[in-house]
């Protein structure tokens, strides 16, 4: 499906690490072999985030060979002091990032905020720009670097690979302020990689689903007390360093 909102990026890194919970149990960490939705969409809210949208990750495309590399880490115990562990990463990725904005149902006190338009030029230039905040993949060790393309241009590693299972895989986390629910929630779901692309499932289409705990949602916005809305597109453009031309 064609989005007009939809952005395409790269992002890549000497070492990523996209953490599979089950080897985290002793303290220890392994990466999957592929990047998972949450941490895609961590790295776009890195470029530009907003509470009047949410993201969605479509695609991902795999550009570069899956390597691992162990690495002795020593980090901090809870009890203080340091503990030895191995780190799994993945090392040398590069992946195509195809994603799109909708508009947080949740948040109808930011109604007024849902300029498409003005929404899809900052997140261009945010992009283009190599994000607001740091870019990491996975874990903050982990230091990325992002910048737009064009997705499908080029040839990728898998590009010929057919089709690739991965097994049972963490897609994400349902937040209370973008489902509605009181609960933090956790979704699983089968990826499969097609001659080097993966498609996300939608997170309400994930079947595997998982309440971690009873949570609500962490912040409220009242017009005028913490946030003030911009009557017109040249003031919320200035507030986030463009003019009106640019949008």
């Amino acid at each position: 499906m064609e989005y007009r909102n939809r952005v395409d990026f790269l992002v890549g890194g000497r070492l990523a690490l996209f953490s599979d919970p089950v080897t985290r149990v002793g303290g220890e960490k392994c990466s999957y072999q592929v990047p998972t939705y949450q941490a895609l969409k961590g790295i776009l809210e890195s470029c530009y985030w907003k509470p009047t949208l949410v993201w969605v990750i479509d695609a991902v495309r795999v550009m570069r060979p899956i390597q691992s590399q162990s690495k002795g880490i020593r980090p901090i115990k809870y009890g203080g002091g340091n503990d030895l562990s191995i780190y799994t990463y993945l090392t040398d990725v590069a992946y195509q990032v195809q994603a799109h904005f909708e508009w947080n149902e949740h948040r109808p006190e930011l109604a007024g905020d849902r300029n498409e338009n003005k929404h899809y030029a900052i997140a261009r230039r945010m992009i283009a720009r190599g994000g607001r905040r740091d870019v990491f993949l996975g874990t903050r060790e982990c230091q990325a670097y992002v910048e737009p393309c064009t997705f499908g241009e080029g040839s990728g590693h898998y590009d010929e690979a057919g089709t690739l299972s991965f097994g049972l895989m963490f897609h994400g986390f349902n937040y209370p302020d973008e489902t509605g629910r009181q609960t933090l929630e956790t979704r699983l779901w089968y990826p499969k990689m097609e001659n080097g692309v993966i498609r996300f499932c939608r997170p309400e289409n994930c079947r595997v689903v998982r309440v971690v705990k009873q949570q609500k949602a962490v912040k409220s916005f009242t017009p005028g007390e913490n946030f003030a809305p911009c009557d017109t597109l040249a003031e919320e453009v200035a507030v986030d360093g463009l003019d009106a031309e640019t949008v």
